[in-house]
C-alpha cells in the first residue's frame, strides 16, 4: 500500500493499493474485450457516451477539484478551472467520433481509399503535476477513436483519476473500457510497457523516463506519445509592452508552483529595458499569495512533495544573485517561496537544467539573432513566448525558435482545440486538438481492383 499525503499538511490522506504484475495483465486482457466491444458500437452511441462523461465530470466538478487540491496542493481555484478543462477535454472529442475520416486517392487500375482504425489498447501513463487534466487529454482522445485506456497515475497523485475511473464505471459502459492502476512506475509503468497486449503507450514525464520507456516499447514496437520535459524561453523586445509581459510572466514561471513542464523560466530580456523589467516582474510576482490551497485567495501552493522540495532546494547557491519575492507560511508543508535569478552565467545549470519549480531566470540580450540563438541553446523545445509590437520581428524569432509551441505576446501553451507537444528532448507526437486523432488510429489503405 502507498499511503498518499497531502503536500500543505503533511496529513494522510489515506492509502492507495499498489498494482501487480497479474493486475496489469488482467487489466490489459478485459481492456482488449471492452475495446472490440466498443469500436463495433453505433457512432453516435460512443459520441453519446462521451458526452455523458463530460456530464458526469461538470456534476462533480467540486469534488474532483477538492480531491485535486488535497492531493497535488494546488490553489482551489486553479483546481476548478483544469476540472471544467477535463469535462470540455471530453465534450471536444465527443464531436471527433464521427470525423475520423479517410481519403480516397486516384491510381489506376482500381479504386483505393484509406481508413482510420483504432490502435486497440492504450496505456496512459500520467504525470503527478496536472494528474486529471493530462490524463484526459489523452483519455478523451483514445476514447473517441475506438480505444480502451488503462491509466496509471503517479504514484503520489492517484486520487482524482481514481475517482474519475470510478463514475465512468456508473455510466454502463462496456465493462473494463476505461480502467486505473496504481503503484510505481517502475512496476506498474514498466509492465504496461512491456505487455504485448498494449498497442499505444501515452506517456508524460520526464526526458529520462522517456528515453526509458522507449528502449523497453521497442520491444513489441509499440507506438509512442512522449510528452517530455522543458525549459521554455521567454523573449522580450524593448518594443513589447513591458508592464503586460511582466504581468503575464508571473504566472508563466511560477504557476502551479513552477511545477510545469511549459514554465518560461528562461527569460531573455532585451539590454536596453532589463532593469525595467526586472522591476515590474518582481513587482507583480510579489502579489502572489503563497498559502492553504483550500483558501479562495491562495495562487501558490506547495511543492507536491518533500523528496521534490528537496530537488528543488538543490538549485540555490552562492554564485547566485537572487531576488526574494515572499516569505514561505510557517508550519508543516512543502512551502518554497518564488525566487529570480539575475543574470546568471549562461551555462549555469539553473539556466540549462528543467527545475520544475518556482525559480525564474531572467538574462540580458542585445540583438533579434542572439534571442533566437539563446532560446534554441537547449536540449528542449517545448514552448516558449516571444513579445514584441513589431509583428514581423515577432513572426520571424518564433519561426526561428525550435519549440513545438510558440505564443506571440501571450504566456499561454495548451488549449484543446490546437496540437501540444515538443521538439528536440521534449518528446514525440502530439496530444490535444485534431492532431491527436492521428495518435490513437492506425491508417489503414485499401485496393479494390476494377480491372
Amino acid at each position: 500500500m502507498t499511503t498518499i499525503l497531502n503536500p500543505a499538511t503533511q496529513e494522510s490522506l489515506g492509502e492507495v493499493r499498489e498494482a501487480t504484475r497479474a493486475d496489469v495483465d488482467h487489466a490489459v486482457a478485459r481492456a482488449g474485450d471492452a475495446q472490440a466491444r466498443w469500436a463495433a458500437e453505433a457512432i453516435g452511441y460512443r459520441a453519446r457516451s462521451m458526452r455523458r462523461i463530460a456530464d458526469t465530470i461538470r456534476n462533480h466538478l467540486e469534488e474532483l477539484a477538492l480531491l485535486e487540491t488535497d492531493n497535488v496542493g494546488k490553489p482551489i481555484a486553479d483546481s476548478r478551472g483544469e476540472v471544467s478543462m477535463v469535462a470540455d477535454t471530453f465534450d471536444y472529442y465527443a464531436g471527433a467520433v464521427d470525423k475520423l475520416v479517410g481519403q480516397s486517392i486516384p491510381v489506376d487500375g482500381g479504386v483505393d481509399f484509406t481508413l482510420r482504425e483504432p490502435m486497440g489498447v492504450v496505456a496512459v501513463i500520467a504525470p503527478w503535476n496536472f494528474p486529471l487534466a493530462i490524463a484526459s487529454w489523452n483519455i478523451a482522445a483514445a476514447l473517441a477513436c475506438g480505444n480502451a485506456v488503462i491509466v496509471k497515475p503517479a504514484e503520489i497523485t492517484p486520487l482524482s483519476t481514481l475517482r474519475l475511473v470510478e463514475l465512468v464505471d456508473d455510466l454502463d459502459l462496456p465493462a473494463g473500457l476505461l480502467q486505473c492502476l496504481t503503484g510505481k512506475g517502475s512496476i506498474v509503468g514498466h509492465a504496461l510497457t512491456e505487455v504485448a497486449g498494449v498497442d499505444k503507450i501515452s506517456f508524460t514525464g520526464s526526458t529520462e523516463v522517456g528515453k526509458q520507456i522507449s528502449e523497453v516499447a521497442s520491444g513489441t514496437l509499440k507506438r509512442l506519445t512522449l510528452e517530455l520535459g522543458g525549459k521554455s524561453a521567454s523573449v522580450v523586445f524593448a518594443d513589447a509592452d513591458i508592464e503586460r509581459a511582466a504581468r503575464a510572466s508571473v504566472g508563466a514561471v511560477f504557476g502551479n508552483s513552477g511545477q510545469d513542464c511549459c514554465a518560461r523560466s528562461r527569460m531573455y530580456v532585451q539590454r536596453e529595458v532589463f532593469d525595467q523589467y526586472l522591476k515590474a516582474f518582481a513587482d507583480a510576482s510579489r502579489v502572489a499569495v503563497m498559502g492553504s490551497p483550500r483558501d479562495e485567495s491562495t495562487t501558490l501552493g506547495p511543492l507536491v512533495s518533500a523528496q521534490h522540495h528537496a530537488k528543488v532546494s538543490s538549485f540555490l547557491s552562492d554564485d547566485i544573485d537572487f531576488v526574494e519575492l515572499g516569505a514561505e507560511p510557517e508550519g508543516p508543508g512543502n512551502w518554497f517561496a518564488p525566487r529570480i535569478a539575475v543574470a546568471p552565467d549562461r551555462t549555469h545549470r539553473l539556466v540549462e537544467d528543467e527545475v520544475f519549480g518556482p525559480i525564474a531566470t531572467v538574462l540580458p540580450f542585445d540583438t533579434e539573432e542572439e534571442a533566437i540563438r539563446e532560446a534554441n541553446n537547449s536540449i528542449y523545445g517545448l514552448s516558449g513566448s516571444v513579445w514584441s509590437g513589431d509583428g514581423a520581428r515577432a513572426l520571424r524569432v518564433a519561426r526561428g525558435i525550435r519549440s513545438g509551441s510558440i505564443s506571440i505576446n501571450s504566456n499561454t501553451s495548451v488549449r484543446i482545440q490546437t496540437p501540444f507537444g515538443g521538439m528536440k528532448q521534449s518528446g514525440v507526437g502530439r496530444e490535444l486538438g485534431l492532431a491527436a486523432l492521428d495518435s490513437y488510429t492506425e491508417l489503414k489503405n485499401i485496393f479494390f481492383a476494377t480491372e
